[in-house]
């Protein structure tokens, strides 16, 4: 196999490094390592993701650390990917590697990484997308993709995942705003974590009203009390987990929801790279820079001028 100094065929055969090195080179853009993603492709579609998203401080690295704890135990291997809010100053991930995850760094059989969203809206950046790919590719058979949590604008992560799972924890503010309509369609699964706190039970009652009103599909999505820093709940939760695969699975609905992942993945590479090619072509445009002092000047709308700059894009495009 061809790819980056055999970068690819070690990729396959699992080793870290290579894995690493390929997420690197996706995430810095290097034409090698979205190559390498188109050899390694044919080979992914294996493993089982699953999204964590939910408010700041719920404790999603820490049910994740359990949650792999849990399936290592089972002999299963292990992807985690940490969406982190971007450094307004080196575009890298601000939190690093998770500390709470810090006990399985030295395990051969559990890989994680941190990318920063650099912006993406819904906190996913293409590049993580690709990661994930290339842990699925590397032989990793659960990947855990743990979103920054920015509420409703993080609903995009469904877009992602075989599961979701929406963390949530009582007495929060940021809880109530996620009971928000936008959020709630999104889980399949759905935790309560640091459930000894004492408003726990009133929260799962405005959660199940919540639910109660929306429309009623074939999965009853559960929920799950655990307290994640002792371990508990966590069986629980694998077995919803579980549960829910087998569901999909059965009903025939895994093959749907990844095609329209898919789907989704693909207008969003092509949004985003379409945006990119605008961006350089218009950089030194004096048309460009002409429409826009005729927005600022209040004698154009920006939508015409978008549209303006569309129609050129297409002619050019069109003539070449």
């Amino acid at each position: 196999m061809a790819g980056s100094d055999g970068l690819a065929a070690r990729l396959l055969e699992g080793d870290k490094r290579a894995l690493a090195r390929a997420i690197s080179l996706v995430e810095d853009d290097d034409p090698a390592g979205w190559e390498l993603v188109r050899e390694v492709y044919p080979h992914t579609g294996k493993a089982s993701v699953i999204g964590f998203t939910g408010p700041p401080g719920s404790g999603k690295s820490t049910l994740i650390s359990a949650l792999t704890r849990a399936r290592r135990e089972a002999g299963r291997s292990v992807g985690v990917l940490s969406i982190d809010p971007s450094s307004p100053f080196t575009q890298g991930a601000l939190l690093g590697d998770r500390i709470r995850l810090s006990e399985h760094f030295l395990d051969a059989e559990v890989f994680i990484r941190s990318m920063a969203n650099r912006g993406a809206l819904g906190g996913l950046s293409e590049a993580a997308l690709q990661a994930a790919l290339l842990m699925d590719a590397s032989g990793k058979q659960d990947v855990f993709v743990e979103t920054v949590g920015v509420g409703q604008a993080e609903v995009d992560v469904i877009d992602h995942a075989d599961t979701v799972v929406l963390v949530l924890m009582p007495g929060s503010g940021d809880s109530i705003q996620a009971l928000k309509a936008g959020v709630m369609e999104i889980p399949d699964v759905m935790v309560i974590n640091k459930a000894d706190h004492p408003l726990t039970d009133t929260m799962i009652r405005e959660i199940r009203g919540v639910l109660s009103l929306a429309p009623q599909r074939g999965w009853r999505v559960p929920i799950v009390k655990t307290e994640a820093i002792r371990g508990e709940g966590i069986d629980p939760l694998v077995e919803r987990l579980d549960e829910h695969r087998d569901y999909i699975v059965a009903e025939g609905t895994l093959s749907e929801r990844r095609r329209r992942n898919l789907r989704n993945e693909v207008l969003a590479l092509a949004g985003a790279r379409l945006r990119r090619r605008l961006e350089e072509q218009l950089s030194e445009d004096p048309e460009f820079a002409r429409l826009l002092d005729a927005v600022v000047e209040r004698k154009l709308d920006p939508a015409s001028a978008a549209s303006s700059i569309l129609e050129r894009a297409v002619a050019d495009e069109s003539s070449r």
